[in-house]
Protein backbone atom coordinates (compact mmCIF):
# COMPACT_ATOMS: atom_id res chain seq x y z
CA UNK A 1 0.00 0.00 0.00
CA UNK A 2 1.41 3.38 -1.00
CA UNK A 3 0.86 6.75 0.65
CA UNK A 4 2.32 10.23 0.20
CA UNK A 5 4.22 12.23 2.82
CA UNK A 6 6.12 15.49 2.74
CA UNK A 7 9.22 16.62 4.60
CA UNK A 8 8.76 19.27 7.26
CA UNK A 9 11.41 21.43 8.84
CA UNK A 10 9.61 23.02 11.78
CA UNK A 11 8.93 21.15 14.98
CA UNK A 12 7.52 21.92 18.39
CA UNK A 13 4.04 22.29 19.88
CA UNK A 14 3.23 25.57 18.09
CA UNK A 15 4.39 24.32 14.70
CA UNK A 16 2.42 21.08 15.08
CA UNK A 17 -0.71 22.99 16.08
CA UNK A 18 -0.47 25.24 13.01
CA UNK A 19 0.06 22.16 10.86
CA UNK A 20 -3.08 20.49 12.18
CA UNK A 21 -5.09 23.68 11.70
CA UNK A 22 -4.09 23.65 8.02
CA UNK A 23 -5.43 20.11 7.52
CA UNK A 24 -2.11 18.28 7.92
CA UNK A 25 -0.91 15.67 10.40
CA UNK A 26 2.66 15.71 11.78
CA UNK A 27 4.71 12.54 11.83
CA UNK A 28 8.18 11.08 12.06
CA UNK A 29 10.08 8.31 10.30
CA UNK A 30 12.86 6.60 12.23
CA UNK A 31 15.04 3.51 12.09
CA UNK A 32 17.37 2.19 9.42
CA UNK A 33 21.07 1.66 9.91
CA UNK A 34 22.95 4.97 9.83
CA UNK A 35 19.83 7.00 9.02
CA UNK A 36 18.59 9.96 11.02
CA UNK A 37 14.92 10.39 12.00
CA UNK A 38 12.99 12.47 9.47
CA UNK A 39 10.10 14.82 10.25
CA UNK A 40 7.17 14.43 7.87
CA UNK A 41 3.66 15.74 7.35
CA UNK A 42 0.67 14.04 5.75
CA UNK A 43 -2.71 15.13 4.46
CA UNK A 44 -4.98 14.53 7.43
CA UNK A 45 -8.06 13.34 5.52
CA UNK A 46 -6.06 10.88 3.43
CA UNK A 47 -4.33 9.58 6.57
CA UNK A 48 -7.63 9.29 8.46
CA UNK A 49 -9.16 7.12 5.73
CA UNK A 50 -5.98 5.04 5.43
CA UNK A 51 -6.03 4.32 9.16
CA UNK A 52 -9.46 2.72 8.79
CA UNK A 53 -7.93 0.02 6.58
CA UNK A 54 -6.53 -3.06 8.24
CA UNK A 55 -3.73 -3.24 5.66
CA UNK A 56 -2.34 0.12 6.78
CA UNK A 57 -1.75 -1.24 10.28
CA UNK A 58 -0.41 -4.69 9.48
CA UNK A 59 1.70 -4.59 6.33
CA UNK A 60 4.84 -3.04 4.88
CA UNK A 61 3.92 0.34 3.37
CA UNK A 62 5.47 2.37 0.56
CA UNK A 63 5.99 5.93 1.79
CA UNK A 64 6.49 8.29 -1.14
CA UNK A 65 8.41 11.50 -0.38
CA UNK A 66 9.17 13.42 -3.56
CA UNK A 67 10.66 10.94 -6.00
CA UNK A 68 11.90 8.56 -3.27
CA UNK A 69 9.93 5.60 -1.95
CA UNK A 70 10.76 4.14 1.46
CA UNK A 71 9.50 0.88 2.95
CA UNK A 72 7.99 1.58 6.39
CA UNK A 73 5.76 0.14 9.09
CA UNK A 74 3.16 2.06 11.06
CA UNK A 75 4.32 1.96 14.67
CA UNK A 76 2.21 4.44 16.62
CA UNK A 77 -0.77 6.76 16.20
CA UNK A 78 -1.86 9.43 18.68
CA UNK A 79 -5.50 10.52 18.46
CA UNK A 80 -7.24 13.56 19.92
CA UNK A 81 -9.23 12.48 23.03
CA UNK A 82 -12.62 13.49 21.60
CA UNK A 83 -12.14 14.98 18.11
CA UNK A 84 -11.77 12.89 14.96
CA UNK A 85 -8.21 14.04 14.59
CA UNK A 86 -4.79 12.42 14.36
CA UNK A 87 -2.31 14.30 16.54
CA UNK A 88 0.86 12.46 15.50
CA UNK A 89 1.94 9.34 13.64
CA UNK A 90 5.17 7.31 13.80
CA UNK A 91 6.67 5.14 11.05
CA UNK A 92 9.68 2.84 11.15
CA UNK A 93 11.93 2.20 8.17
CA UNK A 94 12.13 -1.41 7.07
CA UNK A 95 15.28 -3.26 6.01
CA UNK A 96 14.52 -6.14 3.65
CA UNK A 97 17.36 -8.18 5.21
CA UNK A 98 16.33 -7.66 8.82
CA UNK A 99 13.76 -9.87 10.52
CA UNK A 100 10.95 -7.91 12.14
CA UNK A 101 8.31 -8.51 14.79
CA UNK A 102 4.77 -7.51 13.90
CA UNK A 103 1.23 -8.13 15.14
CA UNK A 104 -0.90 -9.57 12.35
CA UNK A 105 -4.74 -9.66 12.48
CA UNK A 106 -6.53 -13.00 12.57
CA UNK A 107 -9.43 -13.69 10.19
CA UNK A 108 -11.81 -16.39 11.44
CA UNK A 109 -13.60 -18.42 8.75
CA UNK A 110 -16.09 -21.34 8.54
CA UNK A 111 -17.38 -20.76 12.06
CA UNK A 112 -21.00 -21.50 11.15
CA UNK A 113 -19.98 -24.74 9.41
CA UNK A 114 -18.19 -26.18 12.45
CA UNK A 115 -19.77 -29.05 14.42
CA UNK A 116 -19.48 -26.88 17.53
CA UNK A 117 -21.95 -24.37 16.09
CA UNK A 118 -23.94 -26.41 13.56
CA UNK A 119 -24.56 -29.49 15.71
CA UNK A 120 -24.05 -28.41 19.31
CA UNK A 121 -25.08 -24.73 19.16
CA UNK A 122 -21.86 -23.68 20.89
CA UNK A 123 -20.83 -20.06 21.21
CA UNK A 124 -17.40 -19.27 19.71
CA UNK A 125 -15.04 -17.17 21.78
CA UNK A 126 -12.23 -15.46 19.83
CA UNK A 127 -9.56 -15.47 22.53
CA UNK A 128 -7.06 -13.69 20.27
CA UNK A 129 -7.70 -11.20 17.48
CA UNK A 130 -4.08 -10.76 16.38
CA UNK A 131 -0.88 -12.77 16.48
CA UNK A 132 2.66 -11.48 16.93
CA UNK A 133 4.99 -13.01 14.36
CA UNK A 134 8.62 -12.79 13.32
CA UNK A 135 9.62 -12.78 9.65
CA UNK A 136 11.43 -10.86 6.94
CA UNK A 137 9.46 -7.91 5.50
CA UNK A 138 8.87 -9.71 2.21
CA UNK A 139 7.15 -12.60 4.04
CA UNK A 140 4.87 -10.49 6.22
CA UNK A 141 1.22 -11.52 5.65
CA UNK A 142 -1.62 -8.98 5.74
CA UNK A 143 -3.60 -11.42 7.92
CA UNK A 144 -3.60 -15.02 9.11
CA UNK A 145 -6.63 -17.19 8.44
CA UNK A 146 -8.08 -19.32 11.25
CA UNK A 147 -10.21 -22.16 9.87
CA UNK A 148 -12.85 -23.20 12.42
CA UNK A 149 -14.57 -25.82 10.24
CA UNK A 150 -13.28 -28.74 12.35
CA UNK A 151 -13.94 -27.15 15.75
CA UNK A 152 -16.03 -29.62 17.78
CA UNK A 153 -18.18 -29.40 20.88
CA UNK A 154 -16.37 -27.48 23.65
CA UNK A 155 -13.18 -27.66 21.57
CA UNK A 156 -10.32 -25.21 21.10
CA UNK A 157 -7.96 -24.03 18.36
CA UNK A 158 -4.40 -23.22 19.42
CA UNK A 159 -1.57 -21.33 17.73
CA UNK A 160 0.27 -24.52 16.78
CA UNK A 161 -2.77 -25.65 14.78
CA UNK A 162 -2.66 -22.57 12.55
CA UNK A 163 -1.17 -22.78 9.06
CA UNK A 164 1.36 -19.96 9.11
CA UNK A 165 2.78 -18.75 5.78
CA UNK A 166 6.27 -19.82 4.78
CA UNK A 167 8.97 -17.94 6.66
CA UNK A 168 6.60 -16.75 9.38
CA UNK A 169 7.02 -17.85 13.01
CA UNK A 170 4.91 -17.21 16.09
CA UNK A 171 6.63 -15.09 18.77
CA UNK A 172 6.55 -16.83 22.16
CA UNK A 173 6.15 -14.74 25.30
CA UNK A 174 7.01 -16.30 28.67
CA UNK A 175 5.55 -19.79 29.14
CA UNK A 176 2.73 -19.29 26.63
CA UNK A 177 4.13 -21.65 24.01
CA UNK A 178 0.77 -22.66 22.55
CA UNK A 179 -1.98 -20.19 23.51
CA UNK A 180 -5.63 -20.75 22.63
CA UNK A 181 -6.85 -18.73 19.63
CA UNK A 182 -10.53 -19.67 19.77
CA UNK A 183 -12.74 -21.87 21.92
CA UNK A 184 -16.24 -23.32 21.71
CA UNK A 185 -18.46 -22.87 24.74
CA UNK A 186 -21.74 -24.66 25.33
CA UNK A 187 -24.69 -22.27 25.78
CA UNK A 188 -25.88 -21.78 29.33
CA UNK A 189 -29.29 -23.36 29.91
CA UNK A 190 -31.27 -21.68 32.63
CA UNK A 191 -33.32 -24.05 34.76
CA UNK A 192 -36.95 -23.07 35.19
CA UNK A 193 -37.76 -22.57 38.83
CA UNK A 194 -41.25 -23.86 39.66
CA UNK A 195 -42.84 -22.16 42.63
CA UNK A 196 -44.33 -24.59 45.16
CA UNK A 197 -48.13 -24.79 45.19
CA UNK A 198 -49.55 -23.55 48.47
CA UNK A 199 -51.61 -26.08 50.40
CA UNK A 200 -55.32 -25.23 50.58
CA UNK A 201 -56.44 -23.68 53.83
CA UNK A 202 -58.14 -25.97 56.35
CA UNK A 203 -61.30 -23.87 56.32
CA UNK A 204 -61.56 -24.23 52.58
CA UNK A 205 -61.61 -28.03 52.91
CA UNK A 206 -64.22 -28.21 55.66
CA UNK A 207 -66.29 -25.29 54.47
CA UNK A 208 -67.45 -22.46 56.62
CA UNK A 209 -69.67 -23.31 59.58
CA UNK A 210 -72.91 -21.44 59.85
Amino acid sequence: MKFVAFERSKQGTGASRRLRNSGKAPGIVYGGEGQEPKLVELDHNALWHALKKETFHASVLDMEIGEAVTKVLLRDVQYHPFKQQVLHVDFQRVDAKTRLHMKVPLHFVNQEESPAVKTHANLINHTMTELEVACFPGDLPEFIEVDLSSLDNAGTVTVKELKLPKGVKFVVHGNKTNPVVASAVAPVVEEEIVAPVAAPAADAKKGKKK
